[in-house]
């Protein structure tokens, strides 16, 4: 049996947008998770967390998996060391973050992990690019574009990268 999941990649430092791209390509490797559609790259500002952090790059990718929930964020967390992630500032910069959004319809409040994820609802830079993605998405029952225009981050969203664009200079 698979789910279909949502899962948000971000990155504000190093080369982000070859990480991004190398960071789908690591959840399309492993043989319990096909990589089902892909949003457009959002430029956003970064929400929370130390003054003066560079713009995020950030992206929603649809996967269909036959992994747990607590696998799957396993799987997660091991794509976001093999790129570095350090843990030191709450919110702060960072090589790359892989949240789970969504897993199927399941909601659960465990230590480890919270479904849908509990902040999603309230993040354009999430919301955006997965209304680009899927126009029809919904979450919790709203129209995942709604929630994007309602997000106190909507200014933030500064705009999207195409596939012609080139990669960011690292920062």
């Amino acid at each position: 049996m698979t789910v279909d999941s949502i899962i948000a990649l971000g990155s504000n430092l190093g080369e982000s947008r070859d990480t991004l791209s190398k960071a789908i390509e690591a959840l399309a490797e492993n043989d319990r998770i096909s990589v089902e559609d892909v949003s457009p790259v959002a430029v956003t500002a970064p929400v929370g967390g130390p003054e003066g952090q560079p713009d995020y790059l950030n992206q929603i990718v649809r996967v269909s998996t036959g992994l747990s929930p607590f696998a799957l964020l396993r799987f997660c967390q091991g794509i976001e060391e093999d790129f570095h992630r350090v843990r030191t500032v709450r919110w702060g910069p960072r090589t790359l973050d892989v949240d789970i959004v969504t897993f199927g319809d399941l909601y659960m409040d465990e230590p480890e992990l919270n479904l849908p994820h509990p902040r999603a609802a309230e993040r354009a830079f999430v919301l955006a690019p997965w209304a680009r993605m899927d126009p029809d998405a919904v979450l919790d029952g709203v129209s995942v574009a709604e929630l994007a225009e309602r997000a106190a981050d909507r200014d933030g969203v500064r705009g999207y990268l195409d596939a012609t664009d080139k990669p960011e200079p690292s920062t």
